[in-house]
């Protein structure tokens, strides 16, 4: 298996979209940079993570698609996050602050445009 994941150039999970040019300023305000767009599809990409923006939606593959991004540093995220005012500016749900859960992880929760759910979880061995 060691050999096949050498060969792994990258992962990248396909996020729905509502409102295709809504959702790549969202990302972009976020932090993401675009680095391949077209009508379809759009890759944006965060340091070297990326996800694939598509130019669909299905309601119930949107709402029930949820992603982990684990920090190092919640509080700088939080502060970013809160700074952006998504929930004003993209008509979302007000991201939810950053709390422990009964996991052990402290997240802070951030809504898409789309209905996507991100978990911004912080771990100090990230």
């Amino acid at each position: 298996m060691s050999e096949l994941s050498a060969t792994i150039a990258a992962m990248r999970p396909f996020i729905a979209a509502r409102d295709f040019e809504l959702s790549k300023r969202f990302y972009l305000d976020l932090g993401f940079t675009l680095s391949n767009d077209s009508q379809d599809a759009a890759v944006l990409t965060f340091g070297s993570h990326s996800i694939l923006l598509q130019n669909y939606y299905e309601v119930n593959w949107a709402e029930n698609t949820m992603l982990q991004i684990v920090v190092t540093d919640l509080d700088i995220w939080w502060q970013h996050i809160v700074s952006l005012k998504l929930d004003d500016t993209y008509a979302v749900k007000a991201p939810i602050a950053p709390k422990v859960q009964p996991w052990g992880l402290r997240v802070a929760y951030v809504y898409d445009p789309s209905g996507v759910l991100w978990h911004f979880a912080e771990s100090k061995s990230a």
